[in-house]
């Protein structure tokens, strides 16, 4: 009698009939996404480029450091108040938005969860989430501006903010969604309170993904135009109150010398696009930076 070898593990897992065409499939999507990922670097690589070679002829020391001029048909000139008043109005914005809505997150997640006020939060979260940037300009400059007699870069700020929480209300609570519940677990059992354990393992835990949700919240507030056409004013010269006084913004400028006829505006509107991307990098790299920073200085001490 003969006696028949059983083939090894790994030669029978190769000659089962739906093994190569899982890998044919694998190697398919991975080839789709890889197309989908160059697709999608199309145009933004085109956008940075022709911003690129078009701010690039004034962009500079000198654009970075001078007032606005007066007139539209002067060449040259600077965006100083512009920088200035943005880093002011998104300063202020973030502020006021990223504090309530990581809070607002916190609770909708460890504590409201299914509640009805949690779900009213949740819905009115996602009503904002679409609502027009024109119209939450047009609802401070009716509340505030109006009341107030006056437009300043709090008032840019508070469009802003409206625009911001929303999303960083939402993108911080899926984050904080995906922490797993063992650490919680784990961290009652050691006899931590729900805050320390909030403090110490959860925000650590989400953190990346909380500053890339604000991260989002802010480039988008930072490139809006339509709030602050009717809540900060308009000027040529350098204001660093944030109460006092209209002031102005790159996006701002950006729209307004884009639609001017004379070739020395449109010069300073690609340089400002310019300038508004490299700051909006600028501050992602330092953002994620202290990130890391604290997560790793938090799970040292925790672990300690």
């Amino acid at each position: 009698m003969s006696v028949v070898t059983a083939p090894a593990g790994g030669a029978l897992l190769r000659s089962r009939p739906g093994a190569k065409g899982r890998k044919a499939r694998n190697h398919a999507a991975t080839a789709l996404i890889v197309v989908a990922v160059l697709v999608a670097l199309i145009p933004l690589v085109a956008v940075i480029g022709f911003v690129i070679s078009r701010g690039g002829s004034v962009f500079g020391w000198q654009f970075l450091t001078q007032d606005i001029p007066v007139l539209d048909r002067d060449i040259g000139g600077g965006m100083l108040p512009a920088i200035v008043g943005t880093l002011i109005i998104t300063g202020g914005a973030a502020a006021m938005a990223v504090p309530l809505g990581v809070l607002g997150a916190i609770y909708l997640n460890e504590y409201g969860q299914r509640r009805r006020l949690a779900r009213v939060i949740r819905f009115l979260s996602e009503v904002m989430t679409g609502v027009p940037s024109i119209v939450m300009g047009l609802f401070i400059y009716v509340v505030w501006v109006l009341h107030f007699k006056n437009e300043t870069a709090f008032a840019g700020s508070l469009a802003l903010a409206c625009l911001m929480l929303p999303i960083v209300i939402r993108t911080s609570e899926e984050i904080l969604r995906l922490v797993p519940h063992e650490l919680r677990e784990g961290s009652y059992a050691l006899g931590s309170r729900k805050v320390r354990t909030i403090r110490t393992v959860v925000l650590p835990h989400a953190a990346p993904g909380i500053v890339s949700g604000v991260l989002l919240a802010v480039a988008r507030a930072a490139g809006e135009t339509a709030p602050l056409l009717f809540t900060i004013g308009f000027v040529t010269s350098t204001n660093t109150s944030l109460f006092h006084g209209p002031t102005t913004a790159l996006s701002y400028q950006i729209f307004h010398n884009a639609t001017s006829p004379f070739v020395g505006a449109q010069d300073r509107a690609y340089g400002a696009a310019l300038t508004l991307i490299l700051l909006v990098f600028l501050f992602t790299a330092l953002a994620r930076l202290v990130t890391t920073i604290y997560t790793r200085r938090t799970s040292a001490s925790s672990g300690a």
